[in-house]
C-alpha cells in the first residue's frame, strides 16, 4: 500500500503524522495544544486522584484535568499540538501502510 505524502509550498516532500495518544501522566492540562488545534481533535478530560477518567458531573472527585484525543478522525497530521506542548506528551504516527 502507498504511503500518504504531500508537498510543501516549496516542493519538498512531507508525510503527515497523526496524533494517536497523549501521556496522561505527563500532561499538565494547560490547554495549549487544544488552542492551537483548529480541527476539534482534543478535549480536556477530568481525572480523579487514582488517575482514572471520570464524568464531569462528579465535581467532588475531580483532581485535575488532562488532554485526551477525542476525535482522532479529525486530525490532519500537522503536529502543531506536539510542537506547542511544554511536556512533549503527544504521540504521532503516519497512517499505517
Amino acid at each position: 500500500m502507498a504511503t500518504l505524502t504531500g508537498l510543501t509550498k516549496g516542493g519538498l516532500a512531507w508525510e503527515p503524522r497523526f496524533v494517536t495518544a497523549i501521556d496522561k501522566d505527563t500532561c499538565l492540562g494547560c490547554g495549549r495544544c487544544f488552542k492551537v488545534c483548529g480541527r476539534n481533535v482534543l478535549m480536556l478530560q477530568p481525572m480523579n486522584e487514582f488517575g482514572e477518567f471520570i464524568d464531569e458531573d462528579d465535581d467532588d472527585d475531580i483532581e485535575r484535568q488532562v488532554m485526551t484525543v477525542a476525535n482522532p478522525e479529525n486530525c490532519i497530521g500537522c503536529e502543531a499540538c506536539a510542537r506547542i506542548c511544554p511536556k512533549k506528551c503527544h504521540t504521532h504516527e503516519p497512517l499505517p501502510a
